[in-house]
């Protein structure tokens, strides 16, 4: 019965969740070698995603996996790149130019959507520890504590 719980909590599809109307977006990123500030962003599928690109230090790109759009930034200048978030996921957010000894490290995230991992690890969590208090309670203690 344990079991089957864990299952459905891991695997079942949640229900549809009623999103917000999209609305435009403007997220200003710094970049420097060899990190964005903001690391990670999050938006609700549909919007119109603006990203200010801002480059602190030497020319720094940004290319979002999956949409296939990027832009470059020359130091201290801003660059823009919009698109619509119409692809649910996580999705990196990674340099495209060549910046420095550690450039294959900077990345960030696009977060599209309600975050469903945490409420499934939040529903194992809970079913770990109800399993535990099962199977770990010595079953002579618990016909004592009846008697």
């Amino acid at each position: 019965m344990i079991t089957m719980a864990a299952t459905l909590a891991a695997f079942a599809p949640f229900p549809v969740l009623e999103h917000p109307p999209a609305r435009a977006r403007t997220f200003r990123v710094e970049a420097s070698q060899y990190a964005y500030s903001p690391g990670a962003i999050r938006v609700n599928p549909g919007d119109t995603v603006t990203i200010e690109l801002v480059s602190r230090d030497v020319v720094h790109g940004l290319f979002v996996d999956d949409y296939g759009v990027s832009i470059t930034a020359d130091p201290g200048q801003t660059s823009r790149l919009t698109f619509v978030a119409d692809k649910a996921g996580s999705f990196r957010m990674r340099c495209n130019v060549t910046c420095g000894a550690m450039h294959p490290f900077m990345i960030g995230k696009l977060n599209v959507g309600v975050n469903t991992w945490l409420y499934r690890s939040l529903a194992l969590a809970g079913l770990a520890v109800a399993a535990s208090f099962i199977l770990f309670i010595p079953k002579n203690k618990i016909r004592q504590e009846t008697v």
